[in-house]
């Protein structure tokens, strides 16, 4: 699950169309993908606040849920 870099989920939905900020946590590989569906939590790994789903489109936040 990927730590997002937003202090909101609001937050993180107003910047659709923008890249996404975050930062890995895996330890065997990159969860990022410029293209498909993360799973993140915010507003950091250690500080779970919230829980989204990102769509990714050519490197952008298409949606998030």
């Amino acid at each position: 699950m990927l730590g997002l870099s937003y202090p909101t989920k609001k937050a993180l939905k107003a910047a659709i169309g923008q890249p996404l900020r975050y930062v890995e946590t895996s330890m065997v590989g990159n969860e990022y993908k410029p293209d498909g569906t993360l799973a993140g939590v915010g507003p950091s790994p250690y500080k779970r606040v919230f829980y989204a789903s990102v769509v990714m489109k050519n490197g952008l936040i298409a949606s998030v849920k």
